[in-house]
C-alpha cells in the first residue's frame, strides 16, 4: 500500500559566474544582469501550477524541507531569497524552523550578505568548496581560493549560522592521498556540521569529457575514500550515505528525504519533482523547461512543463533502490512497500541474488549494503533494472 511520504521543495537558481569544466548540472554562465525580479515571479507561478496540478496527491501536506540549489543561488540577493520564501509560505504550510538550505559559492558571497540570508529565512548553508588546494581549484575551474573559502565560512558563523555543510571532492587531477587528507584536515578545522565528500567523475557533455584530465586510478581513489572516511569518523563525522558525513543530529533532512524516496516539488529552470498519490497509487515525475529563457517565458503555463511521467510499476524497484541503497544504515524492508506501493515479493529474488554475491546484508528486516556492496554500488543498483530483475526472477523460479 502506497503511503504519501514527507514533502520537500527544491528551488533551482540556474545562473553561475562561469561553468566549471566538470559540471553536468543545469547551470548557465551569467551574461549581463540576472533578471532576479522576473525569476522570482516565475518561480511562484511555477509553484502555483504544481499546487493546482498535484492538489489531490499533495493532500494538504506541509513542507518537510526547502533547498535552494543551482547554479549558484548566492548570486541572488537576500531580499530576492526572502521574497521567494514569503511567496512559498503564502501558498504551502511549513514551519519556519524546518531545514532551509542555500547553496553558496565562496567566490560569489559578498561580505555582509549572510546576515541578510539569515533574516530572509535561510538556516543552513552549503559551501561549494571542493578543495583547499589553490592548484586543484584552478584545475577545477573554480573562481574562489582556499582563503576565500575559510573567510566566508567564518563570516557565516559570525552572522549566526550554526548549521552548514562543506562540499569536497577527491580523486582530483594531480591529487595524491596526502593531498586528499589535507583537504579533510582543513575542512574539519572549520568545524562544519556536515561534510559532503564525493569522487570527481567525468560526466558526458562537460568540458572535461571532451578534454579529460589525468585522474588517480580507481584503487587510489578507493584508498582516498577509506582514509578520509576514517579521518572524518575520528573527528565525529559519521558516514550516513555514500558521500555524506555529519555530526550527531546534523544529517541533511532534505537529502535524506530524497534517499528515502520521499516526495518533492521542483520549481525553476530544469527543476525536477516527484509526487506520490496515495489514493490512485500513481507516482509521477515532472520536469520544467531547462533553459532560463524558456522557463521565464512559460512558467506557470502548460508549456512550462518539459515532461510529466507516471512511473511504471516495473521501474519502481530501480527508482527506489537508486536512492535507498546509498544510505549506510539502510532502510527498513517494509519501507519499500510503503514508498512504492509494491509488495516485498516483487524484489525478493533480486535481494537474494545480491545477498548471494555478498552485496546486501543478511538482516531480513533491513535493506542495507555491505562494505563490498558500497564499493560496487552501481552494480548492486543495476540488479534492480527491469531486465536484470526479470533474469533474477527466472533464475529463482
Amino acid at each position: 500500500m502506497l503511503i504519501a511520504p514527507p514533502l520537500s521543495l527544491y528551488i533551482h537558481i540556474p545562473w553561475c559566474v562561469k561553468k566549471c569544466p566538470y559540471c553536468d548540472f543545469n547551470s548557465h554562465a551569467q551574461v549581463g544582469g540576472i533578471p532576479q525580479e522576473a525569476y522570482v515571479a516565475a518561480l511562484l507561478a511555477d509553484l502555483d501550477r504544481d499546487l493546482i496540478d498535484f492538489a489531490d496527491a499533495l493532500g494538504g501536506r506541509g513542507l518537510h524541507s526547502i533547498f535552494f540549489g543551482g547554479g549558484t543561488p548566492s548570486l541572488f540577493s537576500p531580499s530576492s531569497i526572502g521574497r521567494i520564501l514569503d511567496g512559498v509560505a503564502d501558498r504551502v504550510s511549513f514551519d519556519r524552523s524546518i531545514e532551509i538550505t542555500l547553496e553558496t559559492n565562496p567566490g560569489t558571497v559578498e561580505h555582509g550578505r549572510f546576515d541578510g540570508y539569515l533574516a530572509a529565512g535561510i538556516n543552513r548553508i552549503s559551501f561549494g568548496v571542493q578543495s583547499f588546494d589553490d592548484d586543484k581549484l584552478r584545475r577545477l575551474g573554480r573562481i574562489h581560493s582556499a582563503s576565500d573559502a575559510a573567510r566566508v565560512v567564518g563570516e557565516a558563523r559570525a552572522a549566526g549560522f550554526d548549521n552548514f555543510n562543506i562540499d569536497l571532492m577527491y580523486a582530483l587531477p594531480g591529487q595524491d592521498l596526502a593531498g586528499a587528507a589535507r583537504d579533510i584536515e582543513q575542512a574539519i578545522a572549520l568545524a562544519p556540521t556536515h561534510i559532503s565528500h564525493y569522487q570527481l567523475t567525468i560526466e558526458p557533455n562537460t568540458a572535461f569529457a571532451s578534454r579529460p584530465p589525468a585522474l588517480p586510478d580507481s584503487d587510489t581513489a578507493w584508498d582516498m575514500q577509506e582514509h578520509c572516511q576514517q579521518m572524518l569518523a575520528g573527528a565525529g563525522y559519521a558516514q550516513y550515505e555514500i558521500s555524506a558525513y555529519a555530526q550527531a543530529g546534523r544529517r541533511s533532512q532534505h537529502n535524506l528525504n530524497y534517499w528515502q524516496f520521499g516526495d518533492y516539488l521542483g520549481i525553476g529552470a530544469g527543476a525536477h519533482g516527484k509526487l506520490s498519490d496515495a489514493v490512485s497509487g500513481i507516482i509521477k515525475r515532472r520536469a520544467k523547461q531547462r533553459t532560463p529563457r524558456a522557463f521565464l517565458e512559460h512558467a506557470g503555463q502548460p508549456r512550462g512543463i518539459a515532461s510529466d511521467v507516471a512511473l511504471a510499476p516495473i521501474d519502481l524497484p530501480f527508482e527506489y533502490m537508486m536512492n535507498a541503497l546509498r544510505l549506510v544504515d539502510g532502510v527498513p524492508m517494509g519501507e519499500f512497500s510503503l514508498r512504492s506501493g509494491l509488495a516485498i515479493d516483487t524484489i525478493a529474488p533480486i535481494v537474494e541474488a545480491a545477498r548471494s554475491r555478498g552485496w546486501i546484508s543478511e538482516d531480513a528486516d533491513i535493506l542495507r549494503t555491505t562494505e563490498s556492496g558500497q564499493r560496487f554500488l552501481n552494480d548492486v543498483i543495476a540488479l534492480f533494472l527491469p531486465a536484470s530483475a526479470e533474469e533474477s526472477k527466472n533464475h529463482h523460479a
